[in-house]
C-alpha cells in the first residue's frame, strides 16, 4: 500500500470460505485502481487498497454484490470495531436461522407425507400439496438468496457454491411439475430437501466458525468502555474513544486499565492474562508501563495515557491476529488452484454424467446392480431418464469446494486464537509453515537469554575486611553515579542489608572508575590498571578471585580505601530464570541453538556453557548479525529462526526465515518479526513451535480430508451410487468436519500443555 493509497474495508458476511474469498478477490481485481486486496474469512472483512483516483466504497460494494455476495458494511477506517462486527455477525446468523426455519418446516411436512404415500397408501392431490409446500423452500425466503447469489455469480463470470445448489434444486422442482400432465416420478421432494440441507449447512457453518474465531471477537470486546480522568482538577468519566495521550486516568481496584499508559502514582498488582496468558498478577508502581484492558486487582492508580485508539497494545494484537488469519499459507496454493476451477469442472462432470446415462445406460446399469447389494437408496429398476437426472443432480450437490476453502483459514483461526490467549502472536500463515521446518534457532544474548540488566553477583572482601564494610564503601561512592554498573552495586548492597552512606568530593574517571570521600576515607573504585596507577597496595592477593570471576563473564571492579585494597565486587547480566528450560526444550525439538552477541568471547562463552548453547558467535556488531544469519542459512538451508528484542535485532529478524520478537522489547523489532512473544519469556519459543506444528498439521489433515472427500464422492455420484439427498447431507458434513477438526486443536490445548510434537 503506497502512502497515497486509500484503504476501504468491506464486511461480507457470506464470505464463508477461502473459495468465496477467492471469488471476491477475483472480482475486485478487475476494478481499475485497485492496488492490493486482503481477505479474512474469520472477520468476514475485505481490505482494499485503492489508488487516489481509484473506485470508491460504493463501486467496490456493487462489484462484490455482483459476484453474489451481500455487503453488510463499508468503512474507510482501519481500526477494528468489535461491537459493529459482532452485530453484523449476529444479524447474519439470525437471517440464516430464519431461512432454515422457513425451509425446514415445509420440508419436514413433505417428508411426513412422502412416507405413507410411497409405501402404504397414495394420498389424493399429493403432487399439488408437495409442490405448494416446496415452493417457499425453493423459491421464496428459503432459497431466494441462494438463487440471487447464483445469478449474480454467473453474470459476473465467477462460479460460487450457490450455483451448484441452484442447479441441484431448481431442475428437480421444475421437472417434477411435469407430473401434472404426464405420470412420472416426483422430484419436488428432492428439490426441497437439497435446499433445506444447504441452508442447515450454512447455519451450522456460521455457528461453528463463530466458535473458531471467538478469540479475536473476545479481544475486540475486552477493552474498557469508559475512563475516569482528571480534567480541570476534577475527576470525570469519559468514553475511552475520547482519551488523548497525556491524560491522567484514575483506576480504582477492580477496574480495567482504559488504555496503555504509565503509572504516575500508586501501587497495585495487575491481572495481565489477556495480554500474556500469565495468570499470576504483576506488581506495578510509579514509572511502570501498563496495558489497556488489563485488570487492577487492589490499589488505586493514577496512570498517564501513552497510547490510545489504534495505537494501543490490544489494537496491535488484534491487527496481528487479523493479519495472521487473513494470510496465505504456501501449501494453500494447491487448494486455491483446485477451488478456482472447481465449480466449472463440477458442472461439466454433471453434464457428462447426464449424457453418459442417457446414451450408455446398459454399460452403467451393472454398477447399480452391484451397488444395490449394500446401498438401500440405489434402484437399478428406475427408468433411464430418472437415473440420468439423479446422477447429474447428485454430482452437483455432493461436490464441496467449501470444505477445501475452509481447510486452511479455520485452522489458522483456531491456531492464532490459541496463540493470542497464551501470549504468542503469529503474524502470518507462511510463518506457521516455515516454523515447522526450522533446524537452527539463533538467540541474542542480552535481553533474550539474560535479563539485560546488570546485577551484583559477588562481593569478596580482602583479608581483614568484612563484607558489610566492603559494600558500604562501594555503595556510598557508586550511589553518586548513574552508570548501570553503579546502580547494580547500590541495589545489590541494599538487597544484602547495606545502605549507602554520604559521599563527598565525588569524581569520575570515565570508563576506568570513580572516587570520593566516605567518613573521611578516600575511596577509589575501578579496574586494576587505575588502582595500580594510584599506588594502591594489596592487589596481588585479589588476582585469583578476579580471574575466576572474569572467567565466568563477570564485570569485576576493585574497591580501595586510603590506598589499601579492600576487596572486589562483581556485576553480571543475570540469566532469565526460564532460559535453561527453554534451551532444553529447543534441543528436545531437535534444534541447533546458536547465540550471536556483541559481547566478548569469554563473557559469551560463560553464558553459553551455563545454559547449554551449541554454538557461540561473539563480538558480532549489529550490522554483522544479518551476515551471520546469512552464513547459517548457507550452512543449514532456509531453516533458520532468530529470537531478538532490540532495535539492533530488527534487520536480522527480517533476514531470518522466521523472526521471533520478545514482546517486552522494541516496537521496531516486534514489527520486523513473524512471531511475537508478549510475555518476553524464552520458553514461549518452544510453545510457539509446538503450536505452529500443530496448526500446520491440522491444515494438512483438513486438506487431505476435503480433497479426498471430493475425489471419492464425485465419481460415486456420477455412477449413480449416491442419491442427491444423501449427497447434500454429505456435503454439509464435509464442511463441518473440517471446522470440527480445527476446533479439536483448541480442545487439545485447553486440556493439556504439549510435551512433544503434536499434530
Amino acid at each position: 500500500m503506497t502512502a497515497a493509497s486509500r484503504k476501504i474495508t468491506l464486511t461480507v458476511p457470506g464470505m464463508g470460505s477461502d473459495h468465496c474469498a477467492g471469488i471476491v478477490r477475483q472480482t475486485l481485481q478487475r476494478q481499475d485502481g485497485v492496488d492490493e486486496i486482503q481477505t479474512n474469512i474469520a472477520s468476514h472483512r475485505v481490505s482494499v487498497s485503492v489508488a487516489p483516483d481509484g473506485p470508491d466504497g460504493d463501486i467496490l460494494k456493487k462489484a462484490v454484490e455482483g459476484a453474489g455476495y451481500d455487503v453488510a458494511a463499508v468503512s474507510m477506517q482501519a481500526e477494528e470495531d468489535g461491537e459493529a462486527d459482532a452485530a453484523i455477525e449476529q444479524e447474519y446468523l439470525s437471517q440464516a436461522r430464519k431461512r432454515l426455519w422457513i425451509a425446514g418446516v415445509p420440508t419436514t411436512l413433505i417428508m411426513i407425507l412422502m412416507m405413507p404415500h410411497m409405501f402404504w397408501q397414495p394420498i389424493p392431490g399429493y403432487l399439488a400439496i408437495v409442490a405448494l409446500l416446496a415452493f417457499p423452500v425453493v423459491f421464496l425466503h428459503g432459497g431466494a438468496a441462494t438463487h440471487r447469489s447464483s445469478w449474480r455469480s454467473l453474470k459476473n463470470g465467477t462460479f460460487n457454491m450457490d450455483v451448484l445448489i441452484s442447479m441441484g434444486s431448481l431442475p428437480p422442482y421444475l421437472i417434477g411439475l411435469i407430473g401434472f400432465v404426464y405420470p412420472m416420478t416426483s422430484f419436488i421432494e428432492m428439490a426441497a430437501t437439497i435446499m433445506t440441507f444447504h441452508l442447515l449447512g450454512r447455519y451450522l457453518e456460521a455457528l461453528a466458525k463463530g466458535r473458531a474465531s471467538q478469540a479475536i471477537r473476545r479481544l475486540l470486546t475486552l477493552g474498557a468502555k469508559t475512563a475516569r480522568v482528571e480534567r480541570n482538577g476534577e475527576e470525570v468519566e469519559v468514553p475511552v474513544k475520547e482519551l488523548e495521550p497525556g491524560d491522567i486516568m484514575i483506576v480504582r481496584p477492580g477496574d480495567k486499565i482504559p488504555t496503555d499508559g504509565e503509572v504516575v502514582d500508586g501501587e497495585s498488582h495487575l491481572d495481565e492474562s489477556i495480554a500474556t496468558g500469565e495468570s499470576i498478577p504483576v506488581y506495578k508502581g510509579p514509572g511502570d508501563s501498563v496495558i489497556g484492558a488489563t485488570i487492577n486487582k487492589e490499589g488505586r492508580l493514577r496512570v498517564k495515557a501513552t497510547r490510545v485508539g489504534g495505537d494501543t497494545f490490544l489494537s496491535q494484537v488484534v491487527r496481528l491476529i487479523d493479519q495472521a488469519q487473513g494470510s496465505r499459507v504456501p501449501i494453500q496454493e494447491f487448494a486455491d488452484r483446485m477451488t478456482g476451477r472447481f465449480v466449472p469442472a463440477v458442472l461439466l462432470i454433471s453434464l457428462a454424467s447426464l449424457v453418459a446415462w442417457l446414451l450408455l445406460p446398459d454399460v452403467l446399469r451393472p454398477i447399480l446392480d452391484w451397488g444395490a447389494n449394500f446401498l438401500p437408496w440405489v434402484n437399478p429398476e428406475a427408468s433411464t431418464p430418472v437415473l440420468a437426472l439423479i446422477a447429474a443432480i447428485a454430482v452437483l450437490v455432493i461436490a464441496c469446494p467449501c470444505a477445501l476453502g475452509l481447510a486452511t483459514p479455520t485452522a489458522l483461526m483456531v491456531g492464532s486464537g490459541i496463540g493470542a490467549e497464551r501470549g504468542i502472536l503469529i503474524r502470518s500463515g507462511e510463518a506457521i509453515q516455515t516454523f515447522k521446518d526450522v533446524k537452527v534457532m539463533v538467540l541474542d544474548k542480552t535481553g533474550t537469554i539474560t535479563r539485560g540488566e546488570p546485577k551484583l553477583t559477588d562481593a569478596l572482601p580482602a583479608v581483614g575486611v568484612d563484607e558489610k564494610r566492603l559494600l558500604t564503601l562501594a555503595a556510598s561512592v557508586e550511589n553518586a553515579s548513574e552508570h548501570p554498573i553503579a546502580r547494580a552495586i547500590v541495589d545489590g548492597a541494599r538487597e544484602r542489608g547495606t545502605s549507602p552512606g554520604e559521599v563527598s568530593e565525588f569524581r569520575s574517571t570515565g570508563a576506568r572508575g570513580v572516587s570520593g570521600k566516605v567518613d573521611g576515607e578516600t575511596v577509589l573504585i575501578g579496574n586494576r590498571r587505575l588502582l595500580e596507577e594510584e599506588g594502591v597496595t594489596g592487589l596481588d592477593a585479589l588476582d585469583d578471585d578476579m580471574q575466576a570471576l572474569e572467567g565466568k563473564g563477570r564485570t569485576v571492579v576493585i574497591v580501595a580505601a586510603n590506598g589499601q585494597a579492600c576487596g572486589i565486587v562483581a556485576v553480571a547480566d543475570t540469566l532469565k530464570t526460564e532460559s535453561m528450560e527453554a534451551i532444553r526444550g529447543m534441543h528436545a525439538l531437535g534444534l541447533h541453538v546458536v547465540m550471536i552477541t556483541g559481547d566478548n568471547e569469554r563473557a559469551a562463552r560463560a553464558v553459553a556453557d551455563e545454559v547449554g548453547i551449541d554454538e557461540v558467535q561473539a563480538g558480532v556488531l549489529p550490522e554483522g548479525k544479518v551476515d551471520a544469519i546469512r552464513k547459517l542459512q548457507e550452512r543449514y538451508g532456509n531453516h533458520v529462526a532468530m529470537v531478538g528484542d532490540g532495535i539492533n535485532d530488527a534487520a536480522a529478524l527480517k533476514q531470518a526465515n522466521v523472526g521471533i520478537a520478545i514482546g517486552a522489547g522494541a516496537d521496531v523489532a516486534i514489527e520486523a518479526a513473524d512471531v511475537t512473544l508478549v510475555r518476553g519469556e524464552l520458553t514461549g519459543v518452544v510453545e510457539a513451535m509446538h503450536l505452529s506444528r500443530a496448526t500446520f498439521g491440522k491444515i494438512v489433515q483438513n486438506l487431505i480430508w476435503a480433497s479426498g472427500y471430493n475425489v471419492a464422492a464425485i465419481p460415486m455420484a456420477a455412477a449413480g451410487l449416491l442419491h442427491p439427498m444423501i449427497g447434500v447431507i454429505a456435503m454439509t458434513a464435509s464442511s463441518l468436519s473440517v471446522i470440527g477438526n480445527s476446533l479439536l486443536l483448541k480442545r487439545r490445548y485447553a486440556r493439556t500443555q504439549p510435551e512433544g510434537d503434536v499434530s
